[in-house]
């Protein structure tokens, strides 16, 4: 019996006795579990390969989160050397060193 199936049954069961709590927690279940199965068939992640390409994505979201955690540490490490290096340029101005080469 499919899912569909199943609810279909629940379904006419429900109607035909009443809605008790089972019951109900049973349709809810099935229709869960069905319309997760019709949302992994739309985007694709049905087949056997799924949990491959789940584990290739996340392996392609951390590379990717790496590198802009890379690339973040980069910018940061240039902007403190050019502070550094203005902060010594105005250190030698003020003490005169450009006079020396004069």
């Amino acid at each position: 019996m499919t899912n569909e199936d199943m609810l279909a049954a629940l379904l006419a069961q429900a109607r035909t006795e009443g809605a008790e709590l089972v019951t109900l927690r049973a349709i809810a279940e099935e229709a869960g579990e069905l319309g997760a199965n019709r949302a992994l068939v739309r985007i694709g992640l049905s087949d056997e390969a799924a949990s491959g390409d789940i584990d290739e994505l996340r392996e392609l979201l951390q590379a990717w989160r790496d590198a802009k955690a890379s690339a973040w540490k980069a910018a940061i490490e240039w902007l403190a050397r050019g502070a550094c290096a203005l902060l010594l340029l105005g250190i030698a101005v003020r003490l005169g060193v450009p006079g020396l080469f004069k």
